[in-house]
Formats: structure tokens, C-alpha cells, sequence
């Protein structure tokens, strides 16, 4: 039985991997969990799975979860950074990473340093120090399985298949929402149309991030690191179906593709079984019904924070750090409708442009940078809506 430990249990990644655990009590134990300020639901998290200890985001939290619980309850609970690490490097057999933005970076390299193998669902811990985090697992022993549905994609199609004959990865993009938008409607959208994905459920920062293509130009880079190749060898198609999760090319032209209908829960599952496969109760892909597969080559013009994320995937060193630590604020203050969609961009190219990038950079050069981002993108949003 495998033991699981989950960072973000309460988000959208968390929630399908605990349905995933419940439909398969022989198979996994949930010995620890961590959430932000979602009590309610983590309490019901703790009752129904039973771990052993748990974080929150605040002592405020704690303390609320501390009298929501039943004085029965035997389950430890922590909290702050201290308390992410603690569930982190607590002995487990896979930790999910799947705290939203730049938090899941400490995290996850603690789970690493504790030996334990990881669920990377985390994108931003391998495009903030994609380099520190590999090596640090291979030193460890440790294997980082993804979870996103496009790097499980490519992970399958690698299966068995040396490197040397890589081509190249394609990663499939829905085109989110505004697919069909000119860039004159772009400028009139609103937050809610903004987080209305067309195939995916999944938390707000991350459907804004899909709907400006900042996710696919964020798992450009991930993929950087995840399997080893320059980042030109990895092309992003427009595939509105949601089918083909991604696809690579062997030198001798041949193509693998992994498809499958879009629900995070087949990736989650993989993952947390591989090398092996578990039958699941969703419905099978069917082909005669979906009717046609579609591919286009994204529009740049339209959506410019791709070409952006894979100018700073290129550029290397903090570059990314910057890109993610910028665009995490921008969508924050979009969110809160201080800006427009279409700003967000600007926004972001804004402070790549006053960043001076540090190659190969330390851990601690990384977080700086990160800190710097987060000042600078502030200013340059209360710059704009004085």
C-alpha cells in the first residue's frame, strides 16, 4: 500500500486525487495533508481519510481547524512554511505537489530532500528552478512523475523510447475561451468570461493563465526540464477537442501521441500507480463520437505572453523566476479587476525588460529574484491605474 501525502489537497488537483485514493482504499493510505484557509473543507478531508498530520496556511487557521475537529481526532496539525515542510518530508511514498504558484517550490524540494518521490503538479517549481530541482533528485534517487495532462502525455509516449531519438515534443493547447476572439473583443473581456475554460475544471489562476496561453508558455518550460531538451524542440499546437494531451517525434518522422478524454483524475491515477495502470469509472474515449481532431498553430499576436514565456525559457538563469513571480501578480490584481485581460501581458514584458538576469543561479538568487519580480509588477500596475 502506497502511502500519500498531498500539498494543495483542498484545490482542484488535491480534490481529484483524493477521489482517486477513495475509489482505491487497497491500493493507497492519505498519511498527511495541506491546505491554505479552506477549513471546512480540509476537515472533511481529515474525517473521511484519517492522516496522521496536517498543515494550514496561518496559526489563525490552526486554530479554527483545532476547534472544528472533534476532540477524538488525533491528527497533528501544523502550519505557515515550517508546517508545508513538515507534511512535505514526512515519510511517504509519493508526495502530490499541487499548490498553486510559486509557494510549491520549498515544498516540494523538502519532500525531495526527505527521499520522498513526487507528483509534480506544480509547474511553477520546475520553471523557478527546474535545474536545482532535477539535480537534486537524482542525487536523492528521487522520481518526479507529472501530473499536468500534457507532460503525462509526453512521459507515456517516452515510455520505453530512448531520448537520443527525440525530435521533438509537441504540447496541445484547447486555446481556452478566447480561441475564436479577435484581438478587438479581447480587449472588452470580462473575469467571468475569462474563467470559463472550454474543457478543463480547474482553479482560477490557472484558467486566466490558460485563457492568455501563460500556461502552455509555463509548461514550455517545465518540459525544458522535466525531459532534458532544448527548449526550440518543443512546438505548442492549438487542438480544441482536448483529446490529444501531446505528442512527439522520433528522428525517423515516426509520431506518438497519448489521448484520452480530458479529466485530471487519468494523469492523477498514473502517476500515483506507475509504472502500473488502474481501471478507472469514467467514460472511454470515443472517437466515432468526437468526429474530427483539429490542430492550428497558435497566434502569437493574440496572444503574446506565449511568445514572452518562451523568450524567457530561452534566456535561462532568472528570466523564467521573473516571468512567473510577474505574471502571479498581474492575474492577481486581473482577478481583483484592477486591470484588463489584455493587460496583462504588457504588464508582464514590462518587468522582463527592467530584469537583470542572473545565469546559473543559486536557490537563494532565485528567490530574490522572485521577491523583486513581485515588487516591480506592483509598481508598474499602480502606475497604470493612478
Amino acid at each position: 500500500m502506497k502511502k500519500i501525502s498531498i500539498l494543495g489537497s483542498t484545490g482542484s488537483i488535491g480534490c481529484s486525487a483524493l477521489d482517486v485514493i477513495a475509489k482505491n482504499p487497497e491500493r493507497f493510505q492519505v498519511v498527511a495533508l495541506a491546505a491554505g484557509k479552506n477549513i471546512r473543507l480540509l476537515k472533511k478531508q481529515i474525517e473521511k481519510f484519517q492522516p496522521g498530520l496536517v498543515a494550514v496556511g496561518s496559526k489563525e487557521s490552526a486554530l479554527k481547524l483545532g476547534e472544528a475537529l472533534t476532540a477524538k481526532s488525533k491528527v497533528k496539525i501544523f502550519y505557515g512554511e515550517e508546517g508545508l515542510k513538515e507534511i512535505a518530508s514526512f515519510p511517504s511514498s509519493m508526495v502530490i505537489s499541487a499548490i498553486s504558484g510559486s509557494a510549491g517550490l520549498l515544498p516540494t524540494l523538502a519532500a525531495i530532500e526527505a527521499g520522498n518521490d513526487i507528483a509534480l503538479a506544480n509547474k511553477e517549481t520546475m520553471v523557478m528552478a527546474g535545474e536545482i530541482v532535477t539535480q537534486r533528485a537524482d542525487k536523492k534517487g528521487v522520481k518526479i512523475i507529472p501530473v499536468d495532462s500534457e507532460h503525462s502525455a509526453i512521459f507515456q509516449c517516452l515510455e520505453g523510447n530512448k531520448r537520443k531519438n527525440l525530435q521533438r515534443i509537441i504540447l496541445t493547447a484547447s486555446g481556452g475561451p478566447f480561441l475564436n476572439f479577435t484581438e478587438k473583443q479581447l480587449q472588452k473581456v470580462s473575469l467571468s468570461e475569462t474563467l470559463c475554460h472550454p474543457k478543463w475544471k480547474m482553479g482560477k489562476k490557472i484558467t486566466i493563465d490558460c485563457a492568455s496561453m501563460m500556461n502552455k508558455g509555463l509548461e514550455v518550460i517545465e518540459a525544458k526540464w522535466l525531459f532534458h531538451v532544448d527548449i526550440n524542440a518543443i512546438d505548442v499546437l492549438i487542438h480544441p477537442q482536448s483529446i490529444v494531451h501531446s505528442m512527439v517525434e522520433f528522428v525517423d518522422g515516426a509520431y506518438l501521441a497519448q489521448m484520452g478524454v480530458p479529466d485530471m483524475r487519468i494523469p492523477i491515477a498514473y502517476a500515483l500507480t506507475y509504472p502500473e495502470r488502474i481501471m478507472n469509472d469514467l467514460p472511454p474515449l470515443n472517437l466515432i463520437k468526437t468526429g474530427s481532431l483539429e490542430f492550428y498553430k497558435p497566434d502569437i499576436r493574440k496572444f503574446p505572453c506565449l511568445d514572452i514565456a518562451y523568450r524567457a525559457g530561452i534566456c535561462g538563469g532568472t528570466a523564467p523566476v521573473v516571468l512567473n513571480a510577474a505574471d502571479e501578480v498581474a492575474v492577481s490584481a486581473f482577478m481583483k479587476k484592477k486591470i484588463r485581460f489584455i493587460d496583462l501581458p504588457e504588464i508582464i514584458e514590462k518587468v522582463m525588460t527592467l530584469h537583470g538576469v542572473i545565469d546559473n543561479p543559486s536557490l537563494d538568487d532565485i528567490l530574490q529574484a522572485d521577491l523583486w519580480a513581485r515588487r516591480e509588477t506592483e509598481k508598474i500596475i499602480e502606475r497604470m491605474i493612478s
